[in-house]
């Protein structure tokens, strides 16, 4: 089943219903652009930041990870450049009071125009030459294009003549800078050395979009590496093919994946690209690989006082590193990943037989295996091999309803094997293992179930 023939009703359903993700806040309605993951959606995301740190961190000769705090020095985000510019340029439908971002109209009415590269006077002369309508109401009567400041903003102090704006973080990369130092002192790192990080992030996006793509809440799986200049062009070029592996490695197919080289570059960049994946509604970014130059450490010198400098031990040679930046969006990896594995294959025409799998990679699926008696006579005794299972990978127990029904539901949540405890089970100690893509099936030992099924899920 291609991408664009899948829809996102159809993911977003089986999302609600089988324990993914769910509308934040549902049952007071919800709240616009929030969302909370499920049982099977939490460990499918956990396990895709298990695949990055092994990845990133484990694998990676001087990579180190930290975990810097929400809540920032306000002077931080002067520095960065996000108190002075960063935001999104947004425009007012007159006839319904909608509030859009004038680049996603343009990208969403035109999926090879580029207005990345646009200034916001440009974006507004493509709204008003093609037309582009309000996606609510139809109408083409929009106010002129403002800016408006992404960070949330919050107060320190307890009364008002003591408090003072900090912010909440719209991205984890600064933690990675102002903790270059640290990192390099505590660790003895030489260059070139990596500071990795997962955390939450926080952006004022007025505009929602496309299920967990755009939201005001998001994980990010940021990866920074320091260097010498001179090294950062092949470093850049290297982390570029370094991520398109990575997703390969997690189950998407090269077709469904492509780089984007950005047209207008930030005025400290010397490079940046997108990984984009094609998702049901097009072409999106799931991540974003930067030379940064040494911008960020110079501005952050500047701003602190404090002297971010690295003293080459080989040379003497005293110089503020540059930055290779390489992050992938932990949120838009997930919904990639359950857009990539949805599939629905015809068993039987005749019958109208089709059942829904998740062709999830057995290192990221929730389950890795599911134990099901075939009789609920037969409980007592596969609850035992249950309970040796789970203590070494998440496996699930199911007892209710027909075999194959219970197959069909492990294949909708993209559990890897099914181990089937049967009457024979208990006289020649052996279960039968379905594989799910296949559906083939092999009778193996109960006490090498557990190898066998690791062997796999491994990444």
């Amino acid at each position: 089943m291609n991408n664009t023939e899948k829809t996102m009703d159809k993911i977003v359903a089986l999302c609600k219903n089988r324990g993914f993700i769910f509308a934040g806040s549902d049952i007071y309605g919800g709240l616009a652009n929030t969302w909370d993951y499920g049982p099977l959606g939490s460990r499918l995301k956990n396990n895709v930041k298990d695949t990055w740190r092994k990845r990133f961190i484990q694998e990676r000769k001087n990579s180190y990870e930290v975990d810097a705090d929400i809540l920032m020095h306000p002077r931080v985000w002067e520095a960065s450049g996000h108190v002075a510019s960063f935001s999104d340029p947004l425009l007012d439908c007159k006839e319904c009071k909608t509030r859009h971002r004038a680049d996603n109209l343009i990208a969403d009415f035109d999926p090879d125009a580029h207005p990345d590269s646009m200034t916001k006077e440009e974006m507004f002369e493509y709204i008003k030459a093609h037309s582009i309508p309000c996606p609510k109401c139809g109408k083409h009567n929009f106010t002129d294009i403002r800016e408006f400041n992404l960070m949330f903003q919050t107060f320190r102090g307890v009364t008002n003549d003591s408090k003072s704006v900090i912010y909440l973080r719209p991205e984890n990369a600064q933690g990675e800078y102002v903790n270059f130092l640290n990192v390099q002192r505590s660790m003895r790192a030489k260059l070139p050395f990596s500071i990795g990080q997962i955390g939450k992030a926080f952006r004022n996006e007025i505009t929602p979009g496309n299920f967990t793509f755009r939201t005001i809440e998001f994980e990010q799986m940021e990866f920074q590496t320091f260097c010498h200049e001179g090294q950062d062009s092949e470093l850049y070029d290297y982390f570029k093919e370094y991520g398109k592996k990575y997703f390969e490695d997690l189950g998407i197919a090269p077709e469904h994946l492509r780089f984007h080289d950005h047209e207008k570059l930030a005025h400290y960049a010397k490079a940046a690209c997108d990984i984009e994946f094609l998702f049901p509604f097009g072409w999106g970014e799931i991540n974003g690989t930067h030379n940064r130059t040494d911008f960020d450490l110079t501005r952050h010198q500047e701003y602190s006082g404090t002297n971010m400098s690295y003293l080459d031990p080989e040379t003497n040679e005293r110089f503020i590193p540059y930055i290779i930046e390489s992050t992938y969006g932990l949120d838009r990896t997930v919904l990639a990943l359950l857009c990539e594995a949805y599939d629905e294959e015809v068993i039987d025409a005749e019958k109208n037989d089709t059942r829904v799998v998740l062709h999830l990679s057995p290192a990221v699926a929730p389950y890795k295996c599911a134990v099901l008696p075939l009789s609920k006579k037969l409980s007592e005794k596969a609850l035992g091999v249950y309970e040796t299972l789970s203590k070494e990978f998440m496996t699930d127990f199911d007892e209710t309803g027909s075999i194959g029904k219970r197959y069909r539901r492990e294949d909708e949540i993209g559990t890897p094997y099914c181990v089937t405890y049967d009457f024979d089970s208990e006289t020649d100690g052996c279960v039968t293992v379905r594989e799910r893509d296949s559906m083939e099936q092999v009778r193996i030992p109960i006490s090498e179930v557990a190898g066998y099924i690791s062997k796999t899920i491994k990444f």
